[in-house]
């Protein structure tokens, strides 16, 4: 038995809103992926690190789900999310809403996928999935992973039961929109100034522009923290360049987003705001070199340079959020 709907696939270099650019295409509503990623309040950012990890993490975005959540909520679509422990349970969610012609969402583990040729355990992965047959799974996931994919129902299931850092309990969900949508004009102002004020105010050191400012006084060190420093260097590289993120650890997407914003609504703050990301976005994408350099020459330098543009970038970022912060809608 084959059960496939017809669907538009985006084009899109970013997981989530792959899959939520899926979901909403659907129903008729197509809007750019950067608009997606900024009015889910999306960008943000993280130094993680701790003893039980082989080395750092640098993430440029809000925690996996928030993003849906977040543009949901600014849409008002409504958003239906199933977990469950039961696999058998975690099928009847998935098939019952394709079987009745609409495309669903799916949080799991990217590591099973047969795919995916980067084995790698990333638990806040997220899919379109609009068919199924007696052995495989079809999907829809990033440009760079394939676009329209198949993956057996086998491995879907193991993506979809793994535990660990960031994974959801068989999670899937979808989405239905109302019949007219809220203005953009309107939407642009609220998303901005929340990842403005969350950017600006991080609970902790590691958290917005704290984390950028911690990054770049803790970059230089990382030469000692590997046994293969050609290896790990480039891949924290290749993770913030292009795994997904758009370029520059998502700062292009946030940059094309208050680009678009600015066509939008004609205001001082936002052009500011869309100047200094423009800047912020190279500066990511010569930080991410210096680390690439550093892992393959084992030069210290390019690190200490690397940390220096962060110093920079905590700086460039905190006053773009602190000028887009004074957005109101009185202006």
């Amino acid at each position: 038995m084959t059960r496939v709907i017809h669907i538009d696939a985006p084009g899109t270099q970013h997981c989530e809103t792959t899959a939520l650019a899926v979901l909403l295409r659907h129903q008729g509503i197509d809007l750019p992926e950067p608009m997606l990623f900024g009015l889910g309040s999306g960008l943000s950012f993280i130094y993680w690190d701790s003893k039980s990890m082989g080395f750092p993490f640098l993430g440029g975005r809000v925690k996996p789900f928030d993003l849906t959540r977040n543009l949901a909520t600014r849409l008002g679509l409504e958003l239906l999310v199933q977990e469950t422990t039961s696999a058998r349970r975690a099928w009847e969610n998935v098939a019952a809403p394709i079987d009745a012609g609409r495309p669903i969402g799916l949080q799991l583990d990217s590591y099973h996928l047969d795919y995916f040729t980067s084995k790698v355990h990333f638990g806040g992965h997220v899919v379109a999935m609009y068919g199924y047959d007696d052995h495989d799974a079809y999907l829809v996931d990033t440009d760079q992973q394939g676009g329209t994919v198949v993956t057996s129902l086998t491995s879907l299931a193991q993506a979809r039961a793994a535990r660990g850092p960031m994974t959801a309990k068989h999670r899937s969900f979808t989405l239905t929109a109302p019949k007219g949508l809220p203005s953009l004009r309107e939407l642009i102002i609220p998303a901005i100034t929340t990842c403005a004020d969350a950017f600006l105010n991080p609970p902790i050191a590691n958290l917005g522009h704290r984390g950028i400012e911690k990054a770049g006084k803790l970059v230089h060190t990382w030469l000692q923290r590997t046994d293969n420093p050609q290896r790990d260097l480039p891949q924290a590289a290749l993770l913030m360049e292009r795994a997904g993120t758009g370029g520059a650890l998502f700062r292009n997407f946030y940059r094309d987003f208050l680009a678009e914003c600015t066509r939008l609504l004609d205001n001082h703050h936002l052009r500011t705001g869309h100047r200094l990301y423009t800047e912020a976005a190279t500066l990511w994408t010569g930080v991410a070199a210096l680390i690439t350099k550093a892992g393959e020459s084992g030069d210290t330098q390019c690190l200490v340079q690397a940390g220096s543009i962060l110093g920079d970038l905590s700086r460039i970022e905190r006053e773009a959020m602190q000028t887009l912060s004074c957005l109101s809608l009185g202006e």
